[in-house]
């Protein structure tokens, strides 16, 4: 395997990070509901923790299937930047959130010099991916003024929201794609 590049990849990893960008939109949407239904008990801040590994879900699709490195990286920071394009209410700081999520997940691969493809390496790279993003929006969104066991609680929360929603459903989404052949020039 080369690390160069080639069009079709360039192109791949831009569709992925548009495609989820406005997955991530729609995804913001269904947290804004787990918010509202969770505040009366206390838990509102909760809401998001349990579908966040959706946010990372782009970085672990596009590096499965490219298998180079950057890849997680670079589709995340696509897949952030168009949606505050496209009119995300978090405004242009997203961009830097996906970069740090993007650079979690990143971390993962770059541990197995990019070699390692399997499962436990997607699930690692959704965890790193929390991992990395937890202090970002501790300090951003004031998850500081939160109890402590809350955060901790928000934390275990987004590690295994990493793992299920963006390691172990992005291998399944990867191959049920490959299956229908899509990916049959890439490599």
């Amino acid at each position: 395997m080369t690390n160069k590049w080639h069009l079709k990849e360039i192109v791949l990893l831009s569709i992925l990070g548009v495609v989820f960008a406005v997955i991530y939109l729609l995804a913001f949407g269904i947290g804004q509901g787990l918010v509202g239904f969770l505040t009366p008990f206390g838990l509102g801040p909760l809401g998001y923790e349990f579908i966040f590994g959706i946010w990372f879900i782009v970085s672990i699709i596009a590096a499965y299937i490219i298998r180079k490195p950057g890849a997680a990286f670079t589709s995340e920071l696509i897949a952030g930047t168009v949606q505050v394009l496209i009119g995300s209410p978090a405004g242009p700081m997203l961009i830097i959130s996906a970069a740090i999520q993007g650079l979690g997940a990143e971390f993962a691969f770059a541990v197995t010099k990019w070699r390692d493809y399997r499962l436990r390496v997607l699930i690692a790279a959704g965890v790193f991916a929390a991992v990395f993003s937890f202090p970002w929006h501790y300090f951003q969104s004031g998850f500081y003024a939160y109890a402590i066991g809350l955060v901790a609680v928000m934390f275990i929360i987004r590690m295994i929201s990493g793992a299920l929603l963006a390691g172990l459903l992005g291998k399944w989404i990867s191959d049920q794609l490959a299956k229908t052949g899509v990916f049959v020039a890439m490599h």
